[in-house]
């Protein structure tokens, strides 16, 4: 009898052990898995399933240094603004009549009509450029030149002179209806910032003669006597072939004669470079007293 039921008793628990086995390895909640906490910079580390304790990562010193480092000041650098250019309003030019016969004062051949307006009535010499200097420090806000009775200059060097000057005081040069610009005060009128011509105004253009009674063609192209023209030519704006253009066409009558232009021939020489190689039609030649003398020697 206790034999059988200790056959049974084996014959059960065999039979418990094929069932229990798959419902345990089912269920994930009966698994005891080791649970780790990572944790930075401490290193959990086990030995023979026991836990030795975390080891806290130690931070690094410095060893003191004995001597100080010298670091050189870096100087901050200054940065200059670019310049923007000076606006400045476009030339006015006041076109309306004016009695040239009064004035504020006379420098020389030029009479001071206002604060803004002077006017050209003679001929330059040597001691123009003097006036013109003190006529521009007495009234600093002249701004138009008009040429009225300009019937040139008895020395040539200073009428050049007076143009650079008329440049650099940036006056608008306006030949009124009545104006009449000859010889060498055409070069004053090529001075101004802006040109401005009246219908009815008159131009006059001959060659140059100096006190030997030599004239342009007597001299090459390059010499100085002519050099001086092309380059103050070229100074006022024209153009290399425009300069030559004009230089030739104002040679091409003698010194004791005088070509003629009205105001629409002269503004053909004022405008644009190609202009100037437009043909311009010629007036009959013919004698001009009133011109003045050239005197273009170099002492």
């Amino acid at each position: 009898m206790i034999g059988m039921f200790r056959q049974a008793a084996i014959l059960l628990s065999a039979i418990g052990s094929l069932f229990a086995a798959p419902v345990s390895a089912q269920s994930l909640t009966l698994v005891n898995l080791p649970v780790v906490y990572v944790s930075s910079p401490i290193v959990q580390q086990t030995h023979q399933g026991r836990a030795i304790a975390p080891v806290p990562a130690v931070r690094p010193t410095t060893q003191p240094q004995d001597r100080r480092q010298q670091l050189a000041a870096v100087r901050p650098q200054t940065y200059t603004p670019a310049a923007l250019p000076v606006w400045k309003a476009p030339a006015y030019i006041d076109r309306r009549f004016r009695d040239y016969n009064r004035g504020l004062a006379q420098y020389g051949p030029f009479r001071v009509l206002d604060e803004r307006r002077v006017a050209l009535v003679g001929e330059t010499d040597a001691a123009t450029p003097g006036y013109f200097r003190a006529m521009m420090r007495a009234f600093p806000g002249l701004e138009q030149l008009d040429m009225v009775e300009c019937p040139g200059t008895r020395d040539d060097r200073a009428n050049l002179k007076v143009g650079r000057m008329i440049r650099e005081a940036r006056l608008v040069t306006h030949v009124p209806t009545i104006g009449s610009v000859r010889s060498g005060a055409v070069e004053l009128f090529f001075a101004g910032v802006e040109r401005d011509i009246a219908q009815g105004a008159e131009f006059a253009v001959h060659s140059w003669m100096d006190a030997y009674g030599r004239e342009a063609e007597d001299f090459s192209m390059n010499a100085p006597e002519n050099r001086q023209y092309l380059d103050y030519y070229r100074e006022m704006g024209m153009s290399a072939e425009q300069a030559r253009a004009f230089y030739d066409f104002t040679n091409s009558v003698p010194h004791h004669r005088a070509l003629w232009l009205g105001a629409s021939e002269m503004r053909r020489w004022t405008g644009r470079p190609q202009q100037a190689k437009t043909p311009v039609q010629r007036k009959p030649a013919r004698p001009a007293p009133t011109l003045a003398y050239a005197n273009v020697t170099f002492s």
